[in-house]
């Protein structure tokens, strides 16, 4: 993972390397050189290991998408939404492994840096109910449970909410 500002720089480099190729009359190298840049503004803004993580996930290898995100050392280090999504994409692999307690952190914490997607703010905060109603806490189930509806405008999670609804009228 290389650091953000060598990103930009390599970024730079290449996009004046493209002009002057522009300017030699190379078109092609040209073309070539500018999109190798916009791969690495791309990078800057989207972590890699987020991504292979979030590839495997789709593929449901969580121990796969584990270790991919176990190679990130310091996720503090990451632009904010990038470090939200490193703590959303642990919670998802926390819960699928029944790890309750290390997911409500992970979840958590990506909730107060932020996600962007309000989808991704409901499954955190759904997974969250389901996390506080295991423990039979219904108070606080039934608050994150409200947010996530809240959330969910296009009634993507409809049946995990109705599911979860249902558990909390058993407690």
């Amino acid at each position: 993972m290389l650091s953000k500002i060598i990103r930009l720089i390599i970024a730079g480099i290449l996009l004046l390397g493209s002009i002057f190729l522009f300017i030699k009359s190379f078109i092609g190298l040209g073309i070539l050189a500018v999109l190798l840049s916009g791969l690495f503004v791309l990078l800057h803004f989207k972590n890699e290991k987020n991504l292979i993580a979030f590839y495997f996930l789709r593929k449901n290898k969580f121990q796969s998408a584990g270790k991919v995100l176990s190679g990130v050392k310091h996720p503090e280090r990451m632009i904010k939404s990038q470090e939200a999504y490193y703590y959303y994409l642990s919670g998802l692999i926390f819960s699928q492994e029944h790890k309750n307690n290390q997911a409500e952190k992970q979840f958590k914490k990506a909730l107060n840096i932020g996600l962007r997607m309000k989808t991704d703010k409901a499954v955190a905060n759904l997974n969250l109910s389901g996390i506080y109603l295991s423990r039979r806490n219904k108070k606080l189930s039934k608050y994150y449970l409200q947010e996530a509806k809240s959330l969910d405008k296009q009634k993507m999670l409809s049946a995990q909410i109705k599911e979860i609804e249902h558990m909390m009228k058993r407690i």
